[in-house]
């Protein structure tokens, strides 16, 4: 992602490449931060009693570190290795991760535009990063939901090729739901009435929605969207339908939620 000119906040996580290790431990360079060097004491790189820094990091190394003080005045910058847990470790490493794609993704947007790599970061970082958090995120609301991503940006010149290169490089993200349908009849043709019920449930969305077979009279509705809100109204249609068929028929039903 484009280089922060700016200081990091306290509390902030950050990504950075060890520098240079002494006795009193550790000097970072900053990975997302233009020309920004910060410390590690040797009491914040590992819980416990540190005997040897070097037993815990290395030159070279790329860290994940949590921001303890920022000095304006000073441009310092202290951080702690022991002060994160596994998980936000992974989440900032993921994160990382996903913008250095992203900027990889810019470059294609950059040659479709006939544009300098820089310019084109200039051009479309920026607004994006200040509308959806992260390069990433404007590449995955691209891909998911094109019409939404065209009004945010206004139709820019750039849009259409930013577009482009969302949908022939990111799979959309998506969240999977599931509930119980519960649905009867006593009707001699009963049966039949049920599996129309199930089919009306699936009918109102054929990529998004599936049933499958539990044990009668339970059956499991799963639905995939791009959105948990999305994934909601889609669930409430489809049983909706579900019910309505298996009513009008004669028979009984009810929904619950997983």
């Amino acid at each position: 992602m484009p280089l922060r000119t700016e200081l990091p906040e306290e509390g902030e996580l950050v990504i950075g490449t060890v520098t240079s290790i002494r006795n009193f431990g550790a000097f970072v360079t900053l990975d997302e931060f233009e020309k920004r060097e910060a410390f590690i004491h040797l009491s914040e790189v590992a819980a416990g009693w540190v005997k040897y820094i070097r037993d815990h990091i290395r030159e070279g190394q790329k860290i994940v570190a949590r921001v303890l003080r920022v000095d304006p005045a000073k441009s310092q910058i202290d951080l702690s290795l022991k002060r994160i847990n596994d998980h936000q470790r992974r989440e900032k490493v993921q994160a990382w991760k996903n913008e250095q794609r992203a900027m990889r993704l810019v470059e294609q947007v950059a040659t479709a535009l006939g544009k300098p790599g820089p310019e084109t970061l200039d051009l479309v970082g920026p607004p994006l990063i200040e509308k959806y958090g992260s390069l990433f995120s404007a590449f995955e609301i691209a891909s998911a939901d094109p019409k939404r991503f065209q009004k945010d940006v206004e139709k820019s010149a750039w849009a259409t090729a930013f577009l482009k290169v969302a949908r022939e490089n990111i799979v959309p993200p998506h969240v999977t739901i599931l509930g119980t349908l519960e649905v009867s009849d006593p009707a001699p043709d009963g049966v039949d009435h049920v599996r129309t019920a199930l089919a009306a449930a699936e009918a109102t969305d054929p990529t998004a929605v599936e049933v499958q077979y539990v044990g009668a009279p339970r059956y499991r509705i799963r639905v995939q969207a791009s959105q948990y809100k999305a994934a909601e109204e889609t669930m409430k249609r489809a049983t909706d339908a579900a019910l309505k068929s298996i009513k009008a028929a004669g028979g009984e039903g009810s929904f619950a939620r997983a």
